[in-house]
């Protein structure tokens, strides 16, 4: 299964997440390393928020990353959510039975 974690970032976040970026990105690549994490990134234009796909079998684990990432411990995020995302193409995708054609 796949889960995908969104964030809104405060007014001023690119210039405010400096002191907290290093770290960010340290549990980024811890995440992406375990195989739990696939894809992440900031929306842009503007940066008011991000992205971050999670595989696993239940939403534990895109939740403790939002717990203990330093945007979310530091103030950065303004909120965060976590939502079961229905893969349908795609590595790994978990392609749902389709009607016969």
């Amino acid at each position: 299964m796949h889960f995908a974690l969104s964030y809104q970032f405060v007014d001023g976040f690119t210039e405010k997440r400096t002191p907290y970026r290093g770290d960010h990105l340290a549990l980024i690549c811890a995440a992406r390393d375990r195989g739990d994490l696939l894809m992440a990134g900031a929306l842009v234009e503007p940066t008011d928020g991000a992205l971050l796909i999670f595989r696993g079998h239940s939403p534990e684990v895109a939740e403790q990353f939002a717990k203990t990432d330093p945007y979310v411990t530091g103030g950065l995020v303004t909120s965060w959510q976590v939502r079961k995302w229905m893969t349908v193409v795609g590595d790994g995708a978990v392609m749902p039975l389709l009607p016969p054609a």
